[in-house]
């Protein structure tokens, strides 16, 4: 396999391969370094914040005492925070980077939001655990978990006044797309999740007494049906592969897409809704290796943070930190714009963050000032994060170039640019890079990762 087809892969797969990882994989074969990606991905760890000094907070009586319920609020939202940080270490370090990056892919496709940071967690190994599981397991697990049934206000669903929140959202963005059901499915289906509940540990209830147990007719079916009899039926619509593979395609290959080859990939993932087996022939498709989708794909933030720390090893000293910068390029994680998600693409860039982007490498790796010539909305959003007179840095963060330069020891500066950018250089990039120098391998890092090109993976 080339070192440019594993570095597209392990960017799209990933957030990027290290030299070592080049070493080791090189003229190996495309079956083999697919494989040992998806082997190191089998094992699910959870991912997990102490929380030992606030579960005493948890009991019954936290619903009934309104200072408790505050104290609990408070601690979980720096609960929350920790979690972020602690998740995007994890996507940095992680070995199971298929895993963690299909986590990641899922976080917005089934997308939730929650303050309790008992019900995040759980909610965040849910995605983690069924993340290269069977979709139809996935589905069903997630139409339980405390964190959604808060989010899409199921636990408001009741027999005696449906609730249909999350029955549209099943079917509008989680399974089939918009336009592939009618309003009497979506009152029919909320009828069946009726009686969904949590108890305050965020373990999944069915309330016998708020359930409507009557019949039920869904896409022309009639039966006693309960949630997951609803999404059986749902799964047995090819548009559901369909949909899924369609945001599959678009989010691993390309963001023009391909009708034929979601067509494919309908067909594989219809059969048995295996997730693992559905990445498996992505990966090894021809296709996926076509020039025409190398470098096409704009970072999101996470992804751009996460494989600039991947290269370069960094620890952030403060917890804002992390999520100040999150916060400024457009993607924070945990805190979704709201229920469809983030839309990615060219989405993610503007006159603001592109602005950021391009900085970035040089505030967070040589604490560098950023110079703005007009004033805008970046600068004053920017004001409020970075004021000279308060904080003499950005961010503080320390550096671990010893391991930069131990990993990039023998690569030449050209070699050490094939590495980092992947997408053709532009005419104009490639003069300005003969024009920097090349003396300093930690420096020339620093540049190509402040070239536009390096926004693209």
């Amino acid at each position: 396999m080339t070192q440019r087809h594993i570095q597209h892969l392990y960017w799209r797969a990933g957030f990027g391969a290290t030299p070592n990882q080049f070493r080791t994989l090189t003229h190996k074969s495309r079956r083999d370094v697919v494989d040992a990606l998806f082997f190191d991905s089998k094992t699910m760890l959870r991912l997990a914040v102490d929380t030992s000094d606030i579960l005493p907070l948890v009991s019954k009586e936290l619903l009934k005492n309104k200072s408790k319920r505050m104290e609990f609020a408070k601690r979980s939202r720096e609960k929350l925070k920790k979690y972020n940080v602690l998740w995007v270490n994890r996507l940095v370090t992680s070995e199971a980077t298929l895993r963690e990056k299909m986590t990641l892919f899922w976080a917005n496709h089934f997308v939730c939001q929650d303050q309790n940071i008992f019900h995040v967690q759980q909610y965040n190994n849910t995605l983690r655990t069924y993340a290269l599981g069977n979709f139809g397991e996935f589905v069903k697990a997630i139409s339980k978990e405390a964190a959604m049934l808060k989010y899409l206000n199921n636990k408001q669903n009741r027999k005696q006044k449906p609730n249909e929140n999350f029955a549209r959202e099943l079917m509008e963005l989680f399974t089939l797309g918009e336009g592939h059901y009618t309003e009497d499915d979506i009152k029919e289906s909320a009828k069946a999740f009726t009686g969904y509940d949590n108890n305050f540990k965020g373990e999944f209830i069915l309330r016998r007494f708020y359930h409507d147990d009557d019949f039920k007719t869904f896409f022309g079916h009639t039966g006693r049906y309960d949630g997951d009899d609803i999404i059986d039926i749902i799964l047995k619509q090819k548009q559901c592969a369909r949909f899924i593979c369609g945001k599959i395609y678009k989010y691993f290959v390309s963001d023009t897409i391909h009708e034929k080859r979601v067509e494919e990939l309908t067909n594989i993932f219809f059969k048995d809704y295996n997730i693992e087996r559905l990445m498996h022939h992505v990966f090894m498709s021809d296709w996926f290796y076509e020039e025409a989708n190398i470098g096409t794909k704009i970072k999101s933030p996470i992804e751009f943070l996460v494989g600039m720390r991947k290269t370069v090893p960094v620890t952030f000293e403060k917890t804002n930190d992390v999520l100040k910068i999150q916060k400024l390029l457009g993607q924070t994680l945990l805190n979704p714009p709201n229920v469809a998600g983030w839309s990615g693409g060219k989405n993610w860039i503007d006159s603001n963050t592109i602005m950021l982007r391009l900085k970035l490498p040089s505030i967070i790796l040589s604490n560098a000032k950023i110079s703005i010539r007009e004033k805008g909305e970046f600068e004053d959003t920017f004001e409020t994060y970075y004021n000279s007179k308060k904080k003499n840095r950005f961010v503080t963060v320390k550096v671990d170039w010893d391991t930069f330069n131990t990993q990039f020891k023998s690569l030449s500066a050209n070699e050490l640019k094939s590495q980092i950018i992947v997408p053709k250089l532009s005419d104009g990039t490639e003069t300005y890079l003969k024009t920097l120098s090349q003396s300093s391998k930690q420096d020339f890092c620093v540049q190509l990762m402040s070239i536009p090109e390096y926004q693209m993976c």
